[in-house]
């Protein structure tokens, strides 16, 4: 079977193609990747309408390229998937209006899919595939979770962040010290120059005896910390030394790394399970991989990461997560061609 995706929650526009097996993962045959970050750079955030008239533009070109990398037809395609949230309300609405015309056109079912759920099972792309079950850390933009994953579409809720999350946490503290956009890759290319021990920044909730996670009071320390180092210079935040703004970016990132290792460190052990998963943009940090990545060593826990470049909103793992759900008979695609988004739609409600 095989199973056309496309992602367009918010400033990536994906499209990918999957190949489900008779047996094991499926496989991604060819994908293609457009980022808006160029065009949102010039507002400092991601603008929804423009947003949503890109996706318009590169959807259709990025679908031939797949096809063509493939070596497939649109007559050849079995199932049509689309995000269908959460994520910004117009951008949905392009992949999803797409999609289900694509399909009524085509007369193949099509099937919504949950965004995060997408990053959830998207180190199923990977070299090295994970298990069930097992312990998912998923740091997507406004989302830090921790969830328990016996299969798919059989999840476990055991802490999220109950105000900023992680994702938020780097672009809000980059976007204090001027860093631009995107904030979060920014900083961390910053912090690789800095000392991690510089500034004592709180860590929010590591020791509140469950597994929640907050990031605006760090957040608030960032600036709080900044802004008393600008006025003893004399001067404007951005315009500190080079090695004071590293020194902030390090102890922010450190302060960050340590929450999300220690909870996941401390979930995997209430759970008892000795496998996690990393998923979502925050994934792709590095000191984050280096920090899971010893840590569970020494435990005996094997860490799973989607490929770097599948860590942002993509397409592939949206195929990926449809043809997963439909190899597993959790979900049956549609002929009902009529659609809509949820642009706020808890994964604990799929």
């Amino acid at each position: 079977m095989l199973v056309l995706g496309f992602e367009s929650s918010c400033d990536e526009t994906g499209v990918a193609m999957v190949q489900t097996q008779s047996q094991g993962v499926p496989t991604l045959l060819a994908h293609a990747l457009h980022s808006q970050i160029e065009m949102h750079q010039a507002y400092g955030g991601v603008v929804p309408e423009l947003a949503s008239r890109d996706h318009i533009r590169r959807v259709l070109p990025l679908t031939r390229e797949v096809l063509t990398a493939c070596g497939r037809s649109l007559a050849d395609v079995d199932v049509v998937a689309f995000t269908r949230g959460p994520g910004l309300a117009g951008a949905l609405l392009v992949g999803a209006g797409v999609a289900c015309a694509l399909g009524a056109a085509l007369g193949k079912p099509v099937l919504g899919v949950h965004h995060l759920e997408g990053h959830l099972l998207s180190p199923f792309l990977s070299a090295d595939p994970p298990e069930f079950p097992f312990v998912a850390l998923l740091v997507s933009g406004g989302h830090t979770q921790l969830m328990r994953v016996d299969g798919v579409g059989r999840y476990e809720l055991l802490g999220e962040t109950i105000d900023d999350a992680a994702g938020e946490a780097f672009d809000k503290s980059a976007k204090l010290l001027g860093l631009g956009y995107p904030g979060g890759p920014a900083l961390a290319r910053l912090a690789e120059q800095g000392d991690p021990a510089a500034f004592k920044l709180p860590r929010p909730l590591l020791h509140s005896g469950n597994l929640d996670f907050s990031f605006a009071g760090l957040k608030t320390a960032v600036m709080v910390q900044a802004k008393k180092l600008a006025a003893a210079q004399g001067c404007a935040i951005e315009a500190l030394p080079a090695g004071v703004l590293a020194d902030v970016a390090a102890s922010a990132q450190a302060a960050i790394v340590e929450v999300l290792v220690k909870k996941s460190l401390t979930a995997l052990g209430q759970t008892g399970l000795k496998r996690l998963v990393v998923a979502g943009g925050v994934g792709a940090n590095r000191r984050l991989r280096e920090q899971l990545s010893a840590d569970c060593a020494r435990r005996g826990v094997r860490v799973h990461y989607p490929e770097l470049h599948l860590c942002t909103d993509n397409g592939a793992m949206i195929a990926m997560a449809a043809a997963m759900r439909l190899q597993s008979g959790r979900e049956t695609a549609s002929e009902v061609y009529a659609f809509d988004v949820k642009p706020r739609w808890p994964l604990d409600a799929i």
